[in-house]
């Protein structure tokens, strides 16, 4: 694929989702989200760690295992703790406790924490550690930085490459085993680790990944048809399994391929009457329960990316996404640690939708 039709592919999908976020996002709010993955970027306890002991010798404490995403409460929460902080960074200029935040950063992806990420992912017995998600949310933060032009964030992105490509090469080697797609609303779910993934490999340029990306998510998800909407939520759902089918295949189909594969997919979803209920949380202090609260912000940033895309045809979208978003995000500064830990960034990404 030449340089040319990966700038096209570029250009088609950020131009129709690209907004001017200080329009929509304001500092008051921007600082709100940011005090979320603050509070705990170097947090250790409580901590879910999702790891495989090959003997007694692997066990220790989260932050020698994983010194750079040991807060947050798992992995991949840090993870995308630190692209919120460094997304509202380059956005807000102007944004309260910045150099407090810059000094967490290169604390934690210095050069050295890197380098023993790479090792615990490198053993031969974790190679599906955090798969898909956390890898996805990986190179989402490794675009973030890449795209950050300061000193900091050079730096901070040159420490962070060696993990990325161990993550792109496990990408690579991977999809082409996958016989058959995750449809769920949780971690696992393959259409949302590709559509990160994907949005990734159009920044970088790199074009085995973005081969493989398509070619699998051809293969996967082109022949579905009449995704049951009513059967969402799950109960513990925090990504949408039918809209991050559509996310993919909205990136991977060029307009008219992608219509015709929606008219197919979800027909509902082109009536002007379309309604759809945002996941209610009963317990907001249940870890699994609140997920549902993301599931809201999934369905938000997907329904937002159609409006954005096809205003003719689904344009009317915007008003349920708007639903969606206002009803979870009065509830992300809770008090209640179960979903401070992670929501923030799902109502960011939503955010850049809108």
């Amino acid at each position: 694929m030449k340089k040319h039709i990966l700038m096209k592919y570029y250009f088609i999908f950020f131009f129709i989702t690209t907004l001017s976020y200080s329009q929509e996002l304001t500092l008051q709010q921007a600082e709100r989200l940011a005090s979320l993955p603050m509070k705990c970027l170097q947090q250790e306890y409580p901590n879910k760690l999702g790891q495989l002991l090959a003997d007694s010798t692997e066990i220790a404490p989260p932050k020698k295992l994983h010194p750079a995403f040991y807060g947050c409460f798992d992995w991949h929460s840090s993870v995308h703790g630190h692209w919120s902080l460094v997304y509202l960074l380059k956005q807000f200029p102007n944004l309260g406790n910045r150099k407090e935040i810059i000094k967490k950063l290169q604390a934690n992806l210095s050069k050295e924490n890197i380098a023993q990420e790479v090792a615990y992912l490198s053993k031969n017995h974790e190679k599906s550690f955090e798969r898909t998600y956390g890898w996805a949310w990986l190179l989402k933060l490794q675009q973030e930085l890449d795209s950050y032009n300061e000193p900091f964030a050079r730096e901070l992105a040159e420490n962070l490459q060696p993990l990325t490509r161990l993550i792109v090469q496990r990408y690579i080697e991977f999809l082409p085993k996958l016989d058959y797609a995750l449809r769920n609303g949780t971690h696992t779910n393959t259409a949302f680790g590709l559509s990160l993934a994907w949005d990734y490999a159009l920044h970088a340029g790199n074009t085995p990944l973005l081969q493989s990306i398509k070619a699998n998510a051809l293969r996967l998800f082109k022949n579905d048809a009449g995704c049951p909407f009513g059967w969402e939520p799950g109960g513990t759902d925090f990504l949408s399994p039918c809209m991050e089918e559509i996310g993919i295949m909205q990136r991977v189909l060029d307009k008219h391929g992608f219509l015709k594969w929606l008219k197919d997919f979800a027909p509902a979803l082109f009536s002007k009457k379309f309604a759809w209920e945002p996941g209610k949380v009963s317990d907001r202090t249940d870890g699994h329960l609140v997920h549902l609260d993301g599931l809201n912000f999934s369905r938000a940033w997907n329904l937002y990316a159609l409006a954005r895309a096809y205003p003719k045809e689904l344009g009317h979208l915007k008003a349920t996404a708007d639903a969606h978003m206002q009803f979870s995000l009065p509830h992300l500064t809770d008090g209640n640690y179960e979903g401070e830990h992670w929501l923030a960034s799902f109502a960011l990404y939503a955010f850049w939708y809108r």
